[in-house]
């Protein structure tokens, strides 16, 4: 009876093949459209891999969904952020940005002086500092 129960329960593990997604690296030199297109072939696939594992496919077809999504976001991260890139080279000389371009750092350090504010002066005390300068003392130790 175990031997029969044993059998039942385990699952044949040749039937389910490691399916690898797609890198990032391998889709950063193509163009938008050509990551549209990948998107589309990933995402209609996923929905052929939908309706197999709906009717009871075989488990390599349903292992497989797993790696597909991942290439989906995959590739919507890589559209992303070329997306981005461009944007970043359009507005690089630009005197402002899109907000969402801008560097976040903290609160504090944005509403920070800038280098220029915090060093400016007064005219007298620009005068102030040019005529009795600081002296400078050797200090025995």
């Amino acid at each position: 009876f175990f031997f029969f129960f044993f059998f039942l329960t385990s699952q044949p593990t040749s039937d389910i093949k490691m399916v690898h997604t797609v890198k990032a690296r391998t889709l950063r030199g193509k163009t938008k459209n050509e990551l549209i297109e990948e998107l589309n072939k990933f995402k209609t696939e996923l929905a052929s891999l939908r309706v197999e594992q709906a009717n009871g496919g075989n488990a390599s077809k349903i292992a497989k969904i797993k790696s597909v999504r991942k290439s989906i976001a995959v590739v919507n991260t890589v559209i992303s952020q070329s997306h981005i890139n461009s944007l970043r080279k359009h507005y690089a000389n630009a005197k402002y940005q899109p907000l969402d371009l801008r560097q976040k750092k903290t609160r504090a350090i944005r509403r920070r002086l800038t280098a220029h504010q915090a060093n400016a002066m007064t005219v007298r005390q620009a005068k102030k500092l040019k005529h009795f300068k600081q002296h400078v003392y050797a200090v025995k130790a």
